[in-house]
């Protein structure tokens, strides 16, 4: 099963018969709460909300809500915030996080605590799914958001990564791209000899579960009739289930130039530890946080 829009997602995540609770770690935000409250109102999740409870308080009351029908955990320091999301985690208090009004550090420091035993082991990613108007299906990309230039090792680990969340999401086989400005090895372009180490890693059982293609340039990627034009002979093009960025540079760019100039919409959450954490960026709109959530109720 592949989603073709994020409506269908998030109409799989309310037929869900278990409501995921979420620690919202720095909750005094506006645009989270908007999203927190849309999302709990049609029982998409049950929020528990940490930080300076005033301040929650005051957002709240600003956006028509009762503060008396929302659990709070008084925060003093955003680091403290952080602390206390992982301590919900571990308690079995909650199943993912969400990162309000404090740095990614504040979060993912106590998440990958070896002590707190939430890490697998692998590198931490950003999982993008994207709603690309000429596309048929939901597009993952990654990564954009975590790693500037990540080795061959941890492009392994964010193929796995992805590949676990496409699974949970009822892909079978994900179809990855690994995008490059060019479709053939060049021995001074890093990302094509990744591209050809990944392909093998894939048929020889060390990256399960997909089917792994590349290099490959974006256009030919999205588009089966550019793919035939080059003479790039792959059934997956126009397809695709995943792209694999070379750098957060590309990653970045590209996700940014496909919402603001080509009306796609997108979902992001961090994975690669026991639980996903809901990060999108300072410029997120509502409707994406409220979209991430879904997400990360689905895959946790």
């Amino acid at each position: 099963m592949a989603y073709s829009k994020f409506s269908e997602l998030v109409e799989k995540c309310k037929q869900k018969p278990h409501t995921k609770t979420v620690a919202v770690a720095g909750a005094a935000d506006e645009h989270v709460l908007e999203a927190i409250v849309e999302a709990e109102k049609i029982d998409l999740v049950r929020p528990i909300l940490i930080g300076n409870t005033d301040e929650i308080e005051n957002v709240l009351r600003k956006l028509g809500e009762d503060p008396a029908d929302y659990r709070m955990i008084h925060a003093e320091t955003a680091a403290d915030c952080g602390i206390e999301a992982v301590e919900l985690i571990k308690n079995g208090e909650a199943e993912f996080i969400m990162k309000g009004m404090l740095d990614t550090k504040d979060v993912l420091k106590p998440l990958v605590k070896k002590e707190n035993g939430l890490h697998t082991g692998r590198a931490m990613c950003v999982f993008a799914y994207t709603e690309v108007p000429q596309m048929k299906r939901l597009l993952a990309v990654s990564d954009g958001g975590m790693i500037p230039y990540p080795t061959l090792e941890q492009k392994k680990d964010i193929v796995l990564n992805c590949v676990d969340v496409l699974h949970k999401l009822g892909v079978e086989n994900p179809s990855v791209a690994v995008l490059a400005a060019v479709e053939k090895v060049n021995p001074k372009m890093v990302e094509t000899v990744d591209a050809a180490a990944l392909i093998e890693m894939n048929r020889n059982g060390e990256i399960p579960g997909c089917e792994i293609v590349g290099p490959v340039s974006f256009d030919i990627a999205m588009s089966k009739e550019i793919a035939k034009t080059k003479k790039y002979d792959c059934p997956y093009c126009g397809d695709f289930d995943m792209f694999l960025v070379p750098t957060i540079a590309a990653g970045n760019l590209m996700h940014k130039a496909m919402v603001l100039c080509g009306g796609s919409k997108m979902a992001g959450v961090v994975v690669g530890a026991k639980v996903p954490v809901v990060l999108t960026s300072r410029g997120a709109s509502t409707e994406e946080k409220f979209v991430s959530l879904a997400l990360a109720s689905l895959i946790s």
